[in-house]
C-alpha cells in the first residue's frame, strides 16, 4: 500500500488548490478556534483510536484496523486509545494553531494544562508514554482519494532545563496535511469532549456523530466494530451504549450541542447540531 510519487505529486497538487481557497484546505489549519479541535474524519470512523478502557494493551503489526466503508488503515505500533486521541488532536494544535507550523514547542506543563490535567509527576509519566507511543506509529490511511503513510508524530526531542523544567519538541510529517483537506476532517467541540474525560466510548461516539452532517441509522453491531470495544458480547456492550449515549446526551445539552437518540430493533437513530459548514453541506445536497 506504499504511495506512489506521482500519487504525492497529485495530493500536492490539490493541497495547492485548496490553499487558494478561502476556508478549504489545510493551510486554515492555523485558523481555528481555541474552542475546537480538528481531526481527520478517518480518525474518527474507525478504531484508530479505540473506546477502550485503561489497562494492558497489544502491540499491532501490520494490523487492518475496522473503520467505516470507503476507509482504509493498516497500522503497526501499540493499540491507542481515546486518551491518545487527546494527546494527539492537542499536539497539531498547538502546532498548527500557537506555532503556525508542523512543530509543537511547548512544555509538560503547558501541554497538560491544554489537556485540562493536573501538572502532577504521575499526569507527566503518562504524557511521557503517551507521546512516546504516538511516536513509535506506522499507518497507511486512505480515505477517499487522499493518502497518507507515515507516523502520527515524525520527531520526539525532550529537553531538560536546569530548573528541571521538561519541554518538548514535536514535529509532525508535512505530508499530514492531505488529511485535513477540504472536507476530510470535523471539528470536534473541546469543551463536550472534556466534559467527557473517562469515558471512552462516550467520547468516541461524540466524534464519530460529529464527522457526519447527517448521520444514518446503524446497527449496535457496526458501532461495535468500529469503535473497536472489547465487551466480549453485545449484550455487555449495549448496556456501555446506552450509558455512553446518555451521557453524551447530557453534555451535549449542557454546552449547547443538543444530541438525542433512540436504539428500535437494535437500530441507533441519532439526532446532531450540525456545524455551519455541515449545514452549508446539507442545503447544497438538495
Amino acid at each position: 500500500m506504499s504511495i506512489p510519487a506521482r500519487q504525492w505529486a497529485l495530493l500536492e497538487e490539490r493541497s495547492q488548490r485548496a490553499r487558494t481557497q478561502p476556508g478549504a484546505g489545510p493551510s486554515e489549519l492555523n485558523d481555528w478556534s481555541d474552542s475546537v479541535r480538528r481531526v481527520p474524519n478517518v480518525a474518527l470512523r474507525s478504531a484508530l483510536f479505540a473506546a477502550i478502557n485503561k489497562g494492558p494493551r497489544p502491540y499491532l503489526e501490520r494490523a487492518e484496523i475496522q473503520s467505516q466503508k470507503g476507509n482504509t488503515i493498516v497500522y503497526t505500533g501499540a493499540l491507542l486509545d481515546q486518551s491518545d486521541l487527546d494527546v494527539w488532536q492537542t499536539v497539531v494544535f498547538i502546532a498548527c494553531v500557537r506555532n503556525k507550523g508542523a512543530e509543537c514547542r511547548v512544555t509538560a506543563y503547558q501541554l497538560l494544562k491544554t489537556l485540562g490535567r493536573t501538572d502532577s509527576g504521575k499526569n507527566r509519566q503518562i504524557l511521557d508514554k503517551q507521546l512516546s507511543r504516538l511516536k513509535a506509529t506506522a499507518l497507511q490511511l486512505r480515505s477517499g482519494d487522499y493518502s497518507y503513510e507515515g507516523s502520527l508524530i515524525q520527531e520526539l526531542y525532550r529537553e531538560h532545563c536546569a530548573d528541571r523544567t521538561r519541554s518538548y519538541v514535536i514535529r509532525l510529517n508535512t505530508k499530514m496535511q492531505t488529511l485535513f483537506s477540504l472536507d476530510q476532517f470535523t471539528q470536534i467541540d473541546w469543551s463536550v469532549r472534556q466534559a467527557l474525560r473517562g469515558k471512552p466510548l462516550a467520547q468516541w461516539l461524540h466524534g464519530f456523530y460529529a464527522s457526519h452532517a447527517a448521520p444514518f441509522p446503524l446497527k449496535i453491531s457496526t458501532l461495535h466494530r468500529l469503535c473497536g470495544s472489547r465487551a466480549k458480547s453485545l449484550t455487555d456492550f449495549k448496556k456501555d451504549l446506552r450509558r455512553s449515549l446518555d451521557s453524551l446526551s447530557k453534555a451535549g445539552d449542557e454546552h449547547g450541542q443538543p444530541f438525542s437518540y433512540s436504539i428500535v430493533d437494535d437500530l441507533i437513530r441519532v439526532k446532531t447540531t450540525p456545524t455551519p459548514s455541515q449545514r452549508r453541506h446539507l442545503a447544497d445536497r438538495r
